[in-house]
């Protein structure tokens, strides 16, 4: 595939081409102020890790699309010092900055009850990303680490970590919603502020969202690979588990994984496997029901780190 920027171009010239990247150099603490300078010299200078940053800004341009690229090469422990920061700037700087903005918004008092249960709703949220942030921080993260540096841990599998982001973003939306259909400003001057506050939930939905996506597409399929290469007594499935599990799919399903990881359309798996289009179908729903994986994407991983494809073969097919 091709990738968008690459460690030679210019910091400037990547950052005019998507001022999303002051995000990523932000949260990495790369200061500004570095002239000509290229992707590569900025992020040496600032002692990170070059081939994480280009992960993330790629990622940012292009989408889940680079992940089979980069899933190889990021830094595991870059990337969660990516991820650590993010959740700082989050906790400590993003949800109290948009509480406040709400607060002068909607004339915040507990003898307005309407606003009072906004604000508290508000709370709440920021509340389940605190311990939501917390558990990756405290639990997640000091695990993953162990295993970069060799050491197995027992009963701990990276994949459990990609369903502890279902339904974070349902508060939020909900009280959005609550407010554009139903909270009347009481001045024009709140008017203004309360379209200001929405504008930035939004824009903290969207982010959130990209977050967990980054770290579902990305960092969960990294940390895989890692889990792929530790002893066998350690944290790997025992052996007759796994087998057991690609058990559960006949001969034929597993053909039709390694068409799908390889990029192939239902048409063309059709064609390669000499069955029709219909009975394609009813093997990915039969698949979707066994194993509860829902995407492409998310078959892609199963195939790598099950041995039906190996990472080439994805790559070469994108």
């Amino acid at each position: 595939m091709s990738l968008i920027y690459h460690e030679e171009d210019k910091l400037y010239d990547v950052i005019q081409d998507n001022s999303r990247v002051l995000q990523i150099m932000s949260r990495l603490g790369m200061p500004l102020g570095f002239g000509e300078k290229s992707v590569r010299q900025v992020c040496e200078d600032s002692g990170v890790d070059t081939v994480t940053f280009l992960a993330l800004a790629n990622y940012m341009k292009l989408g889940k699309e680079v992940v089979y690229y980069f899933i190889d090469k990021i830094s595991v422990a870059s990337f969660m010092d990516y991820l650590i920061r993010c959740h700082h700037y989050f906790h400590f700087f993003l949800l109290p900055y948009i509480r406040r903005l709400l607060v002068e918004a909607i004339n915040y008092s507990e003898a307005n009850k309407v606003a009072f249960l906004i604000i508290k709703s508000y709370d709440e949220y920021a509340e389940a990303v605190k311990r939501h942030t917390d558990l990756e921080n405290t639990k997640i993260f000091p695990n993953v680490k162990l295993m970069v540096s060799g050491h197995p841990v027992q009963g701990f599998h990276i994949s459990n970590f990609i369903r502890s982001h279902e339904g974070m973003d349902k508060k939020l939306t909900e009280l959005r919603n609550i407010v554009i259909k139903y909270y009347n400003a009481p001045t024009s001057a709140h008017q203004e502020h309360l379209y200001a506050v929405l504008i930035q939930i939004f824009n903290l939905e969207a982010d959130m969202r990209a977050h967990c996506e980054l770290e579902d597409s990305l960092f969960v399929p990294a940390v895989q690979l890692i889990e792929e290469q530790l002893p066998e007594n350690g944290n790997k499935m025992p052996v007759e588990v796994k087998e057991e599990m690609r058990e559960s799919l006949s001969e034929r399903e597993k053909d039709l994984v390694r068409c799908v990881a390889q990029g192939m359309s239902n048409k063309e798996i059709a064609a390669k496997l000499f069955i029709t289009v219909n009975t394609v179908i009813t093997h990915r729903k039969n698949i979707t029901r066994k194993l509860n994986i829902h995407s492409p994407a998310g078959l892609t991983i199963y195939a790598i780190v099950n041995g039906l494809v190996s990472l080439d073969e994805v790559k070469n097919a994108i």
